[in-house]
């Protein structure tokens, strides 16, 4: 039986030191590009794959970030997966997708990072509970959080500012001549959801306002049109004007319900603004205002804290806010205005 060619056999191949072979399999590093493609050449004559298990094994580094999703029906996290998984990748890391329901226990999960040995995990659309967090600690696998945030000091996690978000929601739809302004709401315990509520909420207030109604959503598109349903039944006698919805991928759903199911006109009859500014809000069928999250920022600032807590585990955890901003469409009538 033929030997397998191991890393010495291609250092020898090409002239050079074994160490400068394994630099050049790992995306990133410093090597000179000549000399790169001269290994990588060495390489394919002789057949030789680098063996990353047996790597792993020596620095105790399995180059592995875990992905926990609890859903991608939402245009958001599919497409922030794949940035965080090219930028990973650019850095010479392979992603690991698991999945997570509202039943699923963490023990569950924690126990395939066992068998893969991750050296982190991104949360993202996930229910959060400190079962998580103890369990991801025990093993020594540092946890950040996409797009949620928990009231504790020992994980870190990076979202867009959901509370001054749902502020200048508030503010204008109210600038705008609104005055029966509804919130159709995400997953309720979710902070991103607590928070723009909360900020929809005050923000009303400081105009002088209180919020007409509240019903959930789910962050899912049935729910939110059984939500919509629910505000436009023939026994209210007053109907929202505005609503906000928790996130583009609900109001989609919102505006359809409007359009087909309750026959009403947007922005003319009703004014509706989402969340997260997702490539299908500005599709000419939708032209939705919302507020953006600006996730190519988020994606480097998430990325950037999973290596801090890879490479310094006694880094400071830290809850990381952006900025989010109104993008104006075609959604949101101006009543100021005739």
């Amino acid at each position: 039986m033929n030997k397998k060619p191991s890393s010495v056999d291609v250092a020898k191949a090409a002239g050079v030191s074994q160490s400068m072979v394994s630099r050049a399999f790992t995306p990133g590093s410093s090597i000179n590009p000549e000399k790169r493609e001269l290994i990588f050449s060495k390489a394919k004559e002789l057949g030789y794959r680098p063996n990353i298990m047996a790597r792993s094994m020596i620095t105790k580094k399995s180059k592995i970030i875990g992905f926990v999703f609890g859903y991608l029906e939402n245009q958001y996290y599919p497409l922030a997966l794949e940035k965080l998984s090219r930028e990973f990748q650019a850095k010479g890391y392979h992603s690991l997708m698991f999945f997570s329901d509202n039943q699923s226990s963490a023990d569950e999960i924690v126990q395939e990072f066992l068998q893969y040995q991750i050296d982190a995990v991104i949360l993202a659309s996930v229910s959060l509970s400190p079962d998580w967090i103890e369990a991801c600690h025990s093993l020594s696998v540092p946890v950040v959080l996409f797009n949620r945030a928990i009231e504790t000091d020992d994980v870190t996690s990076v979202t867009s500012e959901n509370y001054e978000g749902g502020k200048k929601v508030a503010h204008y739809l109210v600038k705008t001549g609104h005055k029966r302004i509804s919130y159709i709401s995400g997953f309720i315990e979710s902070s991103t959801n607590k928070d723009r509520e909360r900020g929809l909420i005050d923000g009303l207030k400081e105009r002088g306002l209180e919020i007409f109604s509240i019903e959930s959503g789910n962050y899912n598109q049935e729910q939110a049109k059984q939500a919509t349903l629910s505000m436009f039944s023939e026994d209210k006698d007053l109907k929202p004007d505005a609503i906000f919805v928790a996130s583009d991928h609900m109001a989609f759903a919102v505006i359809d319900t409007l359009r087909y199911d309750l026959g009403l006109h947007i922005p003319n009859d009703i004014s509706v603004i989402g969340y997260d500014d997702v490539p299908l809000g500005s599709a000419p069928s939708y032209n939705l205002t919302t507020m953006s999250q600006p996730i190519d920022e988020m994606v480097s600032l998430t990325v950037n804290a999973v290596l801090n807590r890879i490479d310094q585990p006694d880094h400071i955890p830290e809850r990381i806010e952006i900025p989010s901003q109104l993008v104006k469409r075609n959604t949101v009538k101006d009543h100021t205005h005739f």
